[in-house]
This record gives structure tokens, C-alpha cells and sequence, in this order.
């Protein structure tokens, strides 16, 4: 009977992390409609004015990336609306950006006009890497965090793949009512949360901190103990800022640089860099992009390029299901480590196969292509897709979080657009086989370089695993009558 009641407080408990993350998990899926209505909407405009010329390659290019170079100042802002204003009102923000870029989205007419609206999206996009990191790493105990972040990894590319479903037999513009439903559950949920525990501590409002933390992750041993850590924690640092009082003296850029010189801040930053690096640079995101021109080119029909597109947004979502459920049995730095370089392997072989076709050394055959970028999909899928966020969030520093998230979101959204607007010249200069073999060397750069570097990081808090980086052991003694008992109703 105890068992029983044991495992349905602990479902209500991952209940209530899995509706506070809900919001973030919706914004990866809205984010993966527009990611997958850059890649059916320039075909439509072609086939409506029946000319090519009305969306020029430079153009397109412009439109999958503007709204990640739109996102670069708000890799800034967000952190610091976060920091001052806590975690709820920028989901609210972030949630009117989306409706608002969305009517714009909905009304375009033209491609300048379906510019306009991604760039206006600069918010959204930017919190994909801030907010994120801030919420799921907050609001989840280390045995669910990795379930939601693989989720919605996962999430994203189901958006990708009925953004081009919709696409391929409907308009475009119902992208963006479904954009819309969303957006407006999002705005409605938003009311219902609660601050996150970690902004609480950080503040000093430990009791409210208490009881948000046990109404989310309950009151057994493992949760009290982060609690304790949690609190201790930060009543040691502000007990350490009031007593350097000439710390408030200084100025603000010398507190920047005494902040990013600190071993806690820099090498977690570096760390967490790294998977998003192999991410974007493995291909993957200007595959799912440009997919309809990859495929048409090596399969020479267009037939084929919309239902290639479609097998492999598919594959690509069982793939990320996969790893999903690999994520609970074996550890991120292994899984990461192994799909990433099977995927790394095959796109070597694709680049050697399209090669030797283009050297009249072998026939061509759509279906072996196919077969090797099915392959290359489902490994990325079950490696840097849905653990490239995941373990950057988990290795995001509690401390000078806001420092963190910003210089992360900064790097990513600038490696995302320009991998995004750099890939089209890719495969015009290099040819397609040029093209994987260069995204192929690119990621096993970074897949070596994350065998030296990167820590395990599976079931662990976020204090340890910045005492795993750091070497600093945190003291856990503190008194549980410091902490309340009564939780939030």
C-alpha cells in the first residue's frame, strides 16, 4: 500500500515539472513549425508567380536565418528581465512576441513581408536558449529533467515535420493558425505558474523558495537534500556580498570580467558550448532546412524531394522517440558520444557515395541515398538533437546564471543563423558531396573534443554538477528547521 502511494505522489510531482516546462516544450514546437515553413513556403511563392526569380537563393537564406540574428541583443535582454523579474513574466512576453509575429506571419503576402515577421520574432527565437535552460533546469528534479529535455528536443522536430505536411498539401498560412492555438494555451498556462525555486533562493526568499520547491519535487530525502544546498548555497553568497561591501563599488564592467574569469563561469560556458556546436554544425539543421533542394538535387525529382522530405522528418521524430527512451538507461556523455559518431559515419560514406556517382565510378541510386541519410537523421536524433540542450542546460551554473545563459544564447543563435545562411554557398561551391563532407570533418572536430571535455551529467543537481566541474565540494549541513514545511495548495 506504501509503494502504491509512493509511486502516485511521484507522478503528480513529475505532473507538476511536466505542466511548469509545458510552456517551453510548446515554444520548441511552435519553433519547429517555422523552422518547417521556411522549407515548403519558397516553393509555394515560385509556383504561385510561376517564376523562380520571386524568391532569389540570397533572399531565402535570409529568411530561415533572420530571426536568429534577430535574437542576438535578446540573448541580453531576456537574461536580465529574468534575473529582475523572475522566470513568469518573460513566458508571458516571450508569449505575446509569438502572437504578435504570428499575425504578421499570417497577413505576409511577399517574401520581404514574410522577413519582416521572422525578425520581429527575435524574442521567441532568443528564449529557445535562455529561458529554456533557465526553466527546465529550475523546475525539474534531475530524475525527470532529462525525460523533458530529450521531449522537447523531440517536440521540435515534430513541428518541423507538420509544418511540412501542411505545407506539402495545404497553404502555408495554416501554419500559422496552428502557431496560433498554441501561442494562446501558452498565454493561458503562463497564469497558472509558480516563480521558480532557484530565483527565489537567489533573491532570499527562502521560505517561499521551500514551499515552491516541495509542492514541485516533493519532500523525500534526495529533494530535501537539494533544498538544503539550494538554500545554504545562496545564503553563503549574499552573506559573502554583504560583508564585501566594496564589492558594490566596483564598477559594473570589472564585476563582468571578475564573473567571466571565475573558474564556474567559464568552463561550464565552454563545456555547454560544445554539443551545440556539434549540433549545428552537423548538417542536421540545414538538412531539415534546405531538404526539398537537397533531395530534388540528388534524386533529380521533385516527386521525390517532397515525399524524401516528408520519410525523413518522420524517421527523424521516431529517432528522437528512440533516444528518448535510451536516455533512461544509459548516460548522456555515452549516448552523445556514440549516435554522434555513427551519424558522423554515414555521412562520410554519403559523401563518398555521391562522390564516386559524380565520377561515373559507380550508378546512381536514389534509394541507397536515401538509405544513408535515413541512417544519418535517425543517429543525430538519438545523439545531438535531443541531448545538445539537455546537457547545456544541465551544466548551466546556478551562480551568474544570467551571465551564463546570455553568452550561451549569444554563441548558439549566431552559430544557428550563420550555419543557416552560410549553408546555401555550401552546397552551391562544394557540391553535395563537398557539402556532407564538410559538415562531417566540422563534427568530429567537436565529437573529440567532447570525448576530452565533457562531464557525465545524468541524475545529478545542478549544484553537483557544478561541483563536478569545479572540484568545490558544497557543505549540505544546513538545519531543517530553517526550511518550512507547508508547500502551496
Amino acid at each position: 500500500m506504501d509503494d502504491q502511494s509512493n509511486k502516485s505522489v511521484n507522478w503528480i510531482y513529475f505532473f507538476r515539472q511536466l505542466f511548469s516546462c509545458g510552456g517551453i516544450v510548446l515554444n520548441f514546437f511552435i519553433f519547429g513549425l517555422y523552422m518547417g515553413a521556411h522549407t515548403v513556403i519558397i516553393p509555394q511563392l515560385r509556383k504561385e508567380a510561376n517564376s523562380t526569380d520571386v524568391v532569389s537563393p540570397e533572399m531565402a537564406s535570409w529568411l530561415s536565418s533572420i530571426s536568429a540574428y534577430s535574437a542576438i541583443p535578446w540573448a541580453v535582454i531576456l537574461p536580465i528581465i529574468a534575473f529582475r523579474f523572475g522566470r513568469k513574466i518573460p513566458m508571458i512576453l516571450i508569449t505575446l512576441n509569438v502572437i504578435i509575429g504570428n499575425i504578421v506571419f499570417y497577413c505576409s503576402t511577399s517574401i520581404n513581408q514574410l522577413i519582416l515577421s521572422q525578425a520581429s520574432l527575435g524574442m521567441f527565437v532568443s528564449s529557445i536558449m535562455t529561458i529554456t535552460v533557465m526553466v527546465v533546469s529550475e523546475y525539474t528534479a534531475p530524475k525527470y529533467r532529462g525525460i523533458i529535455l530529450t521531449l522537447k528536443g523531440a517536440t521540435f522536430f515534430w513541428g518541423v515535420w507538420i509544418s511540412n505536411a501542411i505545407g506539402t498539401f495545404f497553404h502555408w498560412r495554416n501554419i500559422g493558425i496552428v502557431v496560433f492555438v498554441c501561442s494562446i494555451y501558452n498565454l493561458i498556462s503562463c497564469m497558472f505558474y509558480y516563480e521558480s525555486p532557484y530565483w527565489l533562493a537567489i533573491k532570499g526568499r527562502f521560505d517561499e523558495c521551500a514551499k515552491v520547491h516541495r509542492y514541485l519535487k516533493g519532500t523525500d530525502e534526495l529533494s530535501e537534500e537539494e533544498l538544503r544546498k539550494l538554500i545554504l548555497s545562496q545564503k553563503e553568497h549574499l552573506n559573502f556580498k554583504t560583508e564585501r561591501n566594496e564589492i558594490k563599488k566596483q564598477s559594473k564592467t570589472i564585476k563582468i570580467l571578475k564573473v567571466i574569469q571565475s573558474e564556474g563561469f567559464y568552463k561550464p560556458l565552454v563545456y555547454a558550448s560544445l554539443p551545440i556546436l556539434l549540433y549545428n554544425l552537423s548538417g542536421k539543421v540545414a538538412c531539415s532546412v534546405y531538404a526539398i533542394s537537397i533531395i530534388k538535387k540528388i534524386t533529380s525529382s521533385e516527386k521525390m524531394a517532397y515525399e524524401g522530405m516528408l520519410i525523413l522528418d518522420a524517421v527523424t521524430v521516431v529517432g528522437m522517440y528512440l533516444g528518448c527512451a535510451l536516455c533512461k538507461i544509459m548516460k548522456r556523455r555515452k549516448q552523445l558520444l556514440i549516435f554522434s559518431s555513427t551519424g558522423v559515419g554515414f555521412l562520410y560514406m554519403l559523401s563518398i557515395y555521391l562522390y564516386m556517382i559524380k565520377q561515373n565510378v559507380v550508378s546512381e541510386n536514389n534509394n541507397v541515398a536515401l538509405l544513408l541519410l535515413t541512417g544519418f537523421s535517425v543517429s543525430i536524433s538519438c545523439g545531438p538533437i535531443i541531448l545538445a540542450t539537455a546537457c547545456s542546460a544541465e551544466l548551466s551554473p546556478l551562480r551568474y546564471r544570467s551571465y551564463f545563459v546570455s553568452c550561451l544564447a549569444l554563441l548558439a543563435n549566431i552559430v544557428f543563423a550563420t550555419t543557416l545562411k552560410i549553408s546555401p554557398l555550401i552546397f552551391k561551391h562544394f557540391d553535395i558531396h563537398g557539402a556532407f563532407l564538410f559538415y562531417a570533418v566540422s563534427a568530429n572536430v567537436f565529437i573529440c573534443l567532447l570525448y576530452k571535455y565533457l562531464p557525465e551529467t545524468k541524475d545529478k543537481t545542478i549544484q553537483e554538477v557544478h561541483e563536478l566541474i569545479t572540484g568545490v565540494i558544497q557543505n549540505v549541513s544546513v538545519k531543517k528547521e530553517l526550511l518550512p514545511l507547508n508547500t502551496p495548495q
